[in-house]
């Protein structure tokens, strides 16, 4: 079945992208519309966009997701319930699918809350209780997202139609309408991690790896950014663009930091992917959605490739995901670690790689644009800390020793994992080139002075080094003489955010809800609307019962009664 659906899949991919050229070369927009229900002045219609972008991010999302497939037959092929995790894939591709092609605000709840429904079914898809707190964190923090475009849904009935692709020109001059804008970016902060929603997306590694490796890539974290894109004329005038630009690079900053302290694999690849949302959200605010939509479509290949090398590892390790277990896997893993390590240097901007295109491209015009120091300092200590953590990886996966048994048997001939890993290796080489060409209309020639045009390859240089000297310490010696212990833990743990998140916010709330259903759902409001009614009517209901029972002893009860008050009305008209 996973072949098939692979299959299946891929054509599709294939065809969106000969349609996605088609569009291209003869600038087409096709637009659908079905109206479903019409009340008044109001018709809620199902519409469906087809441009250049919503093809190519079909493209690569079915693209993605039939490699995943494929990639599961053997990586879930011990489990029993295949079929269940093939539907649930499926279910999330869908949703995803209809978040992309929606110009409409309710077919995108659509796609957004099953997004969020399904997501939740997948990271607790290995029953036990971190999977289910991880599935509530994920669940929770997706919620807030959902409800605020729920409120969009309800502000925007004051235009009459939810087709927002006709009303950005018209809202974006509208005071009152900016708060649309604000409903939006915070939805998409949600769905896409940004501080201070930012604890979800590592938790949500309790998922198995190849969801992780849709999620991460192109599905669920993209959706935030791609909502942004979409919206972009509207939220460029509001005030809180500011606010999204400083969050961005926060949270890229925080992630990169984070990711240089952790131990665990996927971990480390979900903070790499939350740093390079971050980079994506705050390229956005700052006005090149075209940027931050390339960065996304290279981001994609080259980050699910790295989760199936992650995925191929831990399944060697008998499912150990520390990394100071492992080392030398090189020897022993050789294909394994050439994704890995392409992977990787496309995630850390190496040229002519993937990343390199969009990163290069995304830091120059940062350099290029009218902002403070404080920015610049941002976007470059980040792309730092990617080579940072990249390189520390790579010393502990494959130049250490290793660490685990003395008997052990790692191999590399699962070809069915290898085959689908070599379709995305492929890509992740290709891609950005190819992607540079389609997406700009006239190729980006940035002229800067000799020392901000080498400044990417300075930082990244300087990154790697400190990597590979840090990664050969004992972590205790670099607590000792670097930082204090506190300060450490405050870096390690995401800023206290997960804490925050769950002992902080999310369990005062869910204490606040559960007295509210106590006291008034299941108490004054229970008893005075539904379950009130129902009991008055069961007591009367009782009471008529008795009256049809054909019952002789009443009808003679009933009978003297009325005798007595018949002769007693008699006597008093006497």
């Amino acid at each position: 079945m996973c072949f098939y659906m692979f299959f299946f899949l891929f054509f599709f991919s294939m065809m969106n992208f000969i349609l996605m050229i088609y569009f291209i070369m003869n600038n087409l927009i096709i637009f659908f519309e079905w109206e479903m229900i019409s009340l008044n002045s109001m018709s809620m219609v199902m519409s469906i966009l087809l441009d250049w972008m919503s093809l190519l991010f079909m493209m690569f999302v079915l693209m993605i997701s039939s490699v995943v497939i494929y990639y599961s037959k053997s990586y879930m092929s011990s489990e029993l319930n295949l079929f269940r995790f093939i539907i649930l894939v499926l279910l999330f591709v869908i949703s995803m699918l209809l978040l992309i092609i929606s110009p409409n605000i309710i077919s995108i709840l659509l796609g957004w809350d099953g997004l969020g429904l399904v997501s939740y079914c997948l990271v607790i898809y290995y029953q036990n209780i971190k999977s289910y707190n991880a599935g509530m964190l994920t669940a929770l923090s997706n919620r807030i997202g959902d409800v605020l475009i729920l409120m969009v849904i309800s502000w925007m009935m004051n235009y009459g139609s939810w087709n927002y692709i006709f009303y950005l020109e018209f809202m974006k001059n509208d005071l009152i309408m900016s708060f649309i804008s604000i409903m939006i970016i915070m939805a998409a902060m949600t769905k896409s991690a940004q501080i201070p929603f930012s604890s979800w997306l590592p938790a949500a590694m309790a998922a198995p790896t190849p969801v992780s490796a849709l999620v991460h890539s192109s599905t669920l974290v993209t959706a935030g950014v791609y909502l942004l894109i979409r919206f972009n004329l509207l939220i460029l005038n509001t005030f809180f663009i500011k606010i999204l630009l400083l969050l961005g690079m926060l949270t890229m900053f925080m992630a990169g930091i984070s990711a240089n302290y952790e131990f665990d694999l996927k971990k480390i690849i979900a903070l790499s992917t939350l740093s390079q949302l971050g980079l994506m959200m705050s390229i956005l605010s700052m006005g090149f959605s075209d940027l931050a939509f390339f960065h996304l479509l290279t981001h994609a290949m080259f980050k699910a490739l790295l989760f199936m090398c992650a995925g191929v590892i831990i399944h060697m390790m008998n499912n150990i995901q520390d990394i100071r277990f492992m080392g030398g896997i090189s020897l022993y893993l050789p294909l394994t670690c050439l994704c890995l390590n392409i992977s990787n240097m496309a995630l850390c901007g190496i040229p002519f790689l993937a990343g390199f295109y969009s990163k290069d491209l995304i830091l120059e015009m940062v350099s290029y644009s009218n902002l403070n120091l404080f920015v610049f300092f941002f976007y470059y200590v980040s792309t730092g800390l990617t080579m940072y953590y990249t390189i520390r990886l790579l010393m502990y996966l494959m130049i250490n020793d290793f660490n685990l048994l003395s008997i052990y048997n790692l191999y590399d001939e699962d070809y069915i994992m290898l085959n689908s890993m070599f379709m995305l290796l492929f890509m992740s080489l290709i891609s950005g080139s190819f992607l540079s060409w389609m997406i700009f209309y006239y190729p980006y020639m940035i002229y800067l002075p000799l020392n901000l045009k080498m400044m990417v390859i300075y930082v990244s240089l300087l990154g790697g080094m400190i990597g590979f000297l840090i990664s050969n310490m004992n972590i205790y010696g670099m607590n000792k003489f670097m930082m204090t212990y506190k300060l450490s833990n405050f870096l390690c743990l995401m800023w206290f955010m997960p804490s925050l998140s769950t002992y902080g916010i999310s369990y005062y709330f869910l204490n606040f809800g559960q007295n509210l259903m106590k006291n008034i759902d299941l108490g004054w409001s229970e008893m005075y609307s539904g379950q009130g009614i129902i009991i008055i009517m069961k007591k009367y209901s009782m009471f008529y019962n008795i009256f049809q029972m054909n019952n002789l002893k009443i009808y003679l009860f009933s009978f003297v009664i009325w005798m007595m008050i018949i002769i007693y009305l008699l006597f008093l008209n006497i």
